[in-house]
This record gives C-alpha cells, sequence and structure tokens, in this order.
C-alpha cells in the first residue's frame, strides 16, 4: 500500500509542475496562433485532456482483458476506476471543445460534425457503463459483465480519433500530419509539457481513488465478518 500511495505522491507532484509550467507558457511564450488568436491557447488544454480520456478508456479495457484471461478480480476495481477517470475528462473535452468553439466560430455544438458526435457517443457509451453495473449485483457476473462491456468500448476510441483525421470542415483543425506537428516549435513543446501532466494528474487521481475502492472494500469485509 505505501508503494501505491508513494506513485499517487509521485504523480501528483508531476503534475502540478508540468501544468504549471505548460500553462505559464502558453500564456506568455508561445506565439499567437495566426488564424484564431488568443483563443487557440485552450488547445493545450483540450487537446491534452482528450488524450487523457482515450488513455484512460484504454487502460479501463487493458484491465478487462485481465479480468478475463486470468479471473483475477482486483482487475475488476482497476478498470472500473479507469473508465471513471475516462469519464471525467471526458466531461472536461466536451466542456473545452464546447468553449473552444464558440469563441473561435461562435457555436456551442454542431451535430453535422461526425468528430463531435462520435466523442459524444464515446462519451455516452462509458457513461451507461455505471448503469450496467449497478444493475448487478457485485460478484464475478458483474465483474465479467463489466470487463465485456469495457472492451467493447474500447473499438469506439480508433473510430473517434480518426474521425477528426479526416474531418475537412471547419470545426476541429488538424494539427498532426504525416509531415509532423503543423505548429511552431515552442508551440509543440508547450503541448507536450502539458500533455505529461495531464496524464500524471490522470495517474494521480486513478491512484488516490483506487486506494479509496480498496480501502472500503476491505472495511466492508470486515463489517461483514463481524456481523
Amino acid at each position: 500500500m505505501s508503494l501505491r500511495n508513494s506513485l499517487g505522491s509521485v504523480f501528483a507532484i508531476a503534475a502540478f509542475a508540468f501544468l504549471i509550467a505548460s500553462i505559464a507558457l502558453a500564456f506568455y511564450w508561445v506565439p499567437t496562433d495566426a488564424d484564431q488568436g488568443f483563443s487557440q491557447r485552450i488547445f493545450y488544454i483540450h487537446v491534452p485532456v482528450a488524450l487523457t480520456a482515450y488513455v484512460c478508456f484504454a487502460w479501463g479495457a487493458w484491465k478487462a482483458l485481465r479480468l478475463l484471461w486470468t479471473g483475477d478480480k482486483r482487475y475488476d476495481l482497476e478498470s472500473y476506476t479507469a473508465v471513471h477517470m475516462g469519464v471525467i475528462f471526458g466531461v472536461l473535452v466536451l466542456a473545452t471543445g464546447a468553449i473552444w468553439a464558440r469563441i473561435s466560430w461562435g457555436v456551442w455544438w454542431s451535430w453535422g460534425e461526425r468528430q463531435l458526435v462520435l466523442f459524444l457517443i464515446l462519451f455516452l457509451f462509458y457513461c451507461a457503463y455505471f448503469m450496467l453495473r449497478n444493475s448487478v449485483d457485485a460478484g464475478p457476473r458483474q465483474a465479467r459483465m463489466s470487463a465485456v462491456y469495457s472492451l467493447f468500448g474500447v473499438v469506439l476510441i480508433p473510430i473517434s480519433f480518426l474521425a477528426i483525421r479526416l474531418a475537412e470542415n471547419f470545426i476541429h483543425p488538424v494539427v498532426f500530419t504525416r509531415d509532423g506537428p503543423q505548429m511552431a516549435g515552442s508551440m509543440f513543446f508547450v503541448f507536450c509539457l502539458a500533455t505529461v501532466g495531464t496524464l500524471a494528474l490522470a495517474a494521480a487521481l486513478y491512484h488516490v481513488e483506487l486506494s479509496g475502492k480498496r480501502l472500503d472494500l476491505k472495511l466492508k469485509e470486515l463489517r461483514k465478518a463481524h456481523s
């Protein structure tokens, strides 16, 4: 348990350092985008948060696969926590994306934009994960059903990601191409800092929540043993 707590602390410190540095550099160092102006700086929040949401969902699917492969029930809790982190960051993706779109293009949302709709579908799919999980009594059946559902959801991640890259209209500019990042070196550097910081934040929150859930389970087992 002490090792897990130490990891959580390391991730928290790293998240604080990288995020503070990236925010400061994004506001005071990187050049202003020629097309979108000052509002483009939300890119350093929105895109790293989106990538982190994808990573959390993928991590949840990996833990789900481990559960189905080994039958070790600890992977159920780890998968559940990862999906929960993904949903939290998914909310941030939708919120920051709507703000960016409103400032830059005058709309909060456009149902005609497939990349927006596909991410919303992915988000709602994982929201339904909790409905499925809570509809079944805790135990091996709940764990297996949740794992299978999480594995199905991971299929939507590349579809959602590719929709952004294949978009041909104005909402989602494609920054990363086969020729490399289409941005100044300073902008790419800050983007990398922000991405590492956001991933570290997700990892810190994951460890904190996982430790809390494990402690809660142990308390329930102790109460059941003494009842």
